[in-house]
């Protein structure tokens, strides 16, 4: 049970700091280009966190588990991190917290693919009605710029959500430091070329004050912080339960959107947050419950065996 809690303040942590990083990093995409971004984050993130891997967290990591870091970096950190932030600045920071919250939906989807995990009817109609709010939300807008920007938000989720059942497996061998800290490395090498091409073309931002601060911010809280409370949770916590958790982040994401950024919530937004939220706590606790009935009924079996 105290496994539980912890892991649930982790996951509450982490998508909370993520819907306050959208706030942020659209105030900075303003100034700074999409990989530019990306890359100053995982510096600074890279820095705070060997330095706590260095100090806390020292542990031998295997040659089989650097594939799974290796995935978590490629398939998270870059590919899924680098949509977050295009699609955040092609659309607005309170459809890209939503959008990108169907992550908990397609996990379902990736832990039946990878971690053999039961596709269930009641599995199967959460991910048709969260998609249905993806839909809702994309669907209604069709400037293109806006569209586009909501499309490429759902291939953050899916690549997420393939990120996080990747974690899940790697958390079985290597602590949760260890996958974030040097995911974030591999993550960082392979941004910088992308960084370059983009700098070349668009030149050197102009970085006031306040743009530094933002950037610290996304660097240290969202992405050291927050991945690591992420990760953490994920390695305590069963995926299908943990999952819920993520909604944390369209809740707070939309409302400092409209506080701080002046962003309208429309109706279709409501309607597409309450589908998406409507099917992953479905999901959620009914697994929840059968696991709860299987570790009652677990000692009477093994008894009769």
């Amino acid at each position: 049970m105290r496994k539980e809690w912890l892991g649930a303040i982790s996951l509450a942590l982490a998508a909370s700091i993520w819907g306050g990083m959208y706030v942020v990093s659209k105030y900075a995409l303003g100034f700074i280009e999409p990989f530019t971004l990306v890359w100053m984050r995982y510096a600074v993130a890279f820095i705070v966190l060997f330095a706590a891997w260095s100090l806390f967290g020292r542990e031998q990591v295997r040659r089989e588990d650097w594939k799974w870091i290796a995935r978590v970096g490629v398939i998270g950190y870059v590919a899924s991190i680098s949509f977050q932030f295009i699609g955040t600045k092609l659309s607005d920071a309170h459809t890209g917290s939503l959008v990108t919250a169907a992550t908990p939906a397609f996990m379902v989807l990736f832990a039946r693919l990878i971690l053999k995990e039961q596709l269930t009817p009641v599995k199967i109609g959460s991910l048709i009605l969260a998609t249905l709010g993806v839909i809702i939300v994309v669907g209604w807008h069709v400037d293109g710029t806006y569209l586009l920007g909501s499309l490429v938000l759902v291939g953050a989720a899916i690549t997420w959500a393939l990120m996080s059942v990747y974690v899940k497996v790697a958390s079985k061998t290597v602590s949760a430091l260890t996958i974030t800290t040097f995911a974030i490395g591999i993550a960082f090498v392979l941004m910088t070329p992308l960084m370059g091409l983009e700098v070349m073309q668009s030149g050197v931002p102009d970085m006031t004050s306040v743009l530094w601060l933002s950037v610290l911010y996304v660097g240290i809280i969202s992405t050291a912080g927050a991945f690591f409370f992420w990760n953490k949770g994920l390695e305590l916590m069963d995926a299908s339960v943990g999952s819920l958790f993520f909604f944390f982040q369209p809740l707070v994401g939309g409302y400092l959107g409209w506080l701080v950024l002046g962003e309208q919530l429309d109706r279709n937004f409501f309607i597409g947050a309450a589908c998406i939220v409507t099917a992953v706590t479905w999901s959620t606790l009914v697994e929840r419950r059968q696991k709860r009935r299987l570790d009652v009924t677990a000692p009477y079996e093994r008894n009769i065996l």
